[in-house]
């Protein structure tokens, strides 16, 4: 199960750069137009989700915790 690593602003700012580069595609070309619907798709999708597998690689996590999880 997929424990949620992003917190809100994390999610605003990917979903923000996920649009702004997904409307790139209809201005670029080539591979960079390619790029940036990948790139563009993969921030919408984490920024939703609230979930980024790099974070969960190298331990980060942006969610605050709990204050019956702090120490």
């Amino acid at each position: 199960m997929l424990s949620l690593n992003e917190g809100s602003l994390d999610r605003g700012i990917r979903i923000v750069v996920g649009l702004v580069l997904f409307a790139l595609v209809f201005t670029l070309t080539g591979i960079w137009q390619i790029i940036a619907g990948i790139a563009g798709l993969l921030m919408l999708a984490t920024g939703a989700i609230g979930f980024c597998p790099l974070y969960r690689i190298f331990g980060i996590s942006t969610r605050p915790r709990s204050p019956a999880t702090r120490r």
